[in-house]
C-alpha cells in the first residue's frame, strides 16, 4: 500500500504536486476543483502514481474548465476497459468561477497551472492557480532569494 503523504492536519492526502510551477510563474488566485474520473483512474490514484508535469488547464468555448495532459498510468489490474493515461479530464467548478477564470485567461500571458492533486474527503480534488510566466531575470531572482533564505536558516541553526 501507498505510504500516506499528509499535506496537513485537514484530512488530505497528496497524490502529485507541481513543485515546477512556483520557479516557472508567478501564482494569483488558487482554485479547488473536483475531478470527473473514470473507476479505473481512482484506482490508479489511490495506489499513490500520477504526474502533473506537463499539465495544464484549459477552458474550451463551451465554458468548461478540463484538466488537460495530466498523467494518470493504467489500472495494473484493470481489464479492457481501462482509460487512456493523458486523457482531458473534466474539472466541476461554479458558473461563476468558470466566467472568472475564462476572463483572467483572455489576459494575454496568463495561463492556469495545476499544482496539486489530493484526496479530500474520498474526492479527489485539483488545486490550481491562475499563473504568468516569469522571465530568466525572475527565475535568477527566485533562486537567489531561495539560496539566502537557506543560508540565513542554516547561520540561525549554527548559532543555536
Amino acid at each position: 500500500m501507498a505510504a500516506k503523504r499528509s499535506s496537513g492536519g485537514d484530512g488530505t492526502k497528496l497524490i502529485a504536486g507541481n513543485r515546477r510551477a512556483r520557479f516557472d510563474y508567478h501564482l494569483d488566485d488558487r482554485y479547488e476543483a473536483g475531478l470527473v474520473l473514470q473507476g479505473t483512474e481512482v484506482k490508479s490514484l489511490r495506489g499513490g502514481k500520477g504526474s502533473l508535469a506537463e499539465a495544464w488547464v484549459k477552458i474550451d468555448r463551451d465554458g468548461e474548465a478540463w484538466l488537460m495532459q495530466a498523467h494518470i498510468p493504467e489500472y495494473a489490474f484493470g481489464n479492457r476497459n481501462n482509460h487512456d493515461p493523458v486523457r482531458p479530464r473534466k474539472l466541476l467548478l461554479h458558473r461563476r468561477e468558470l466566467d472568472k477564470l475564462a476572463h483572467a485567461v483572455a489576459a494575454k500571458g496568463v495561463t492556469l497551472v495545476p499544482l496539486r492533486l489530493y484526496f479530500r474527503d474520498g474526492r479527489v480534488k485539483l488545486e490550481f492557480a491562475v499563473g504568468r510566466g516569469k522571465n530568466v531575470a525572475d527565475k535568477r531572482r527566485t533562486a537567489a532569494e531561495r539560496d539566502a533564505k537557506r543560508d540565513i536558516e542554516r547561520a540561525l541553526k549554527q548559532r543555536r
